[in-house]
């Protein structure tokens, strides 16, 4: 990872080390998403996953996510999305995955009122780790591959559509991520490659009706800060159903 990436995360690690790491048990802290996958855009988070050898206690999450809401979003700083899973638990690889700890703005509500991140089956966690294999971006230990072990490309694929049904509730109030997301399901089933959101855009855009492409064009040119969000007179349904139909079709010829 660029060096300059490493001075937005290194007090991220810090963070994660001084609430989690007693007697060593943080192995590993790595960098994916947008800033391993073309560079950050205006509205990526700082994407960051870490891996400790046991669980963790309550007080330890806690602890850690009212740290996370002091320095995650706000005025001049990027949101975090931190992962947290143990060693144990995705090392020999099972689906579905278990997750230790999330912190993610869009949950920035529950967490003030004192909800505290709970261990849970995730198999969103199948992208996630075969993003951070691929970027291969260690900022406190070995490389991923050391701690990590592939995941399926069966499983990647029942991942990722898994998902959709919860996508599309939010297609409304995330319009733009939805939108994103859906394309970036497409582009993998169709290539087998997890590509940042808006090259899986460009992807999808090539192969959408004309009459479905100017949500997602519009979608794509928020996320690179090139246009202002407004979805007035956009048919995003229709787009967001095409693109369900796409990731149908694309999942069943994998069968």
């Amino acid at each position: 990872m660029p060096e300059q990436g490493r001075d937005r995360t290194d007090h991220l690690v810090a963070l994660v080390r001084r609430h989690l790491d007693d007697d060593g048990n943080v192995l590993g802290v790595y960098a994916h998403g947008s800033a391993t996958l073309g560079g950050l855009r205006p509205y990526s988070d700082l994407d960051l996953l870490a891996v400790v050898r046991h669980p963790t206690a309550h007080a330890q999450r806690a602890a850690l996510t009212d740290a996370l809401l002091k320095v995650s979003g706000g005025e001049g700083r990027r949101p975090v999305e931190l992962i947290v899973v143990v060693h144990g638990d995705v090392r020999p690889w099972r689906y579905p995955p278990r997750r230790e700890y999330l912190y993610g703005e869009w949950l920035r509500d529950a967490y003030e009122r004192g909800a505290v991140p709970e261990p849970e089956d995730d198999p969103d966690l199948a992208p996630l780790l075969t993003m951070v294999l691929r970027a291969d971006a260690p900022l406190y230990g070995p490389p991923p591959a050391t701690l990590l072990d592939p995941v399926p490309h069966g499983d990647l694929r029942r991942a990722i559509t898994a998902g959709v049904p919860e996508l599309l509730a939010e297609l409304e109030s995330d319009t733009r991520n939805v939108l994103l997301t859906l394309a970036r399901v497409w582009s993998t089933l169709g290539t087998g490659d997890i590509r940042s959101k808006d090259a899986a855009a460009k992807w999808a855009l090539g192969r959408l009706p004309a009459r479905d492409r100017p949500p997602l064009a519009h979608a794509r040119a928020v996320y690179l800060g090139q246009e202002t969000e407004d979805w007035r007179g956009r048919t995003v349904r229709s787009c967001a159903d095409r693109l369900v139909r796409e990731i149908r079709a694309a999942y069943g010829a994998g069968e």
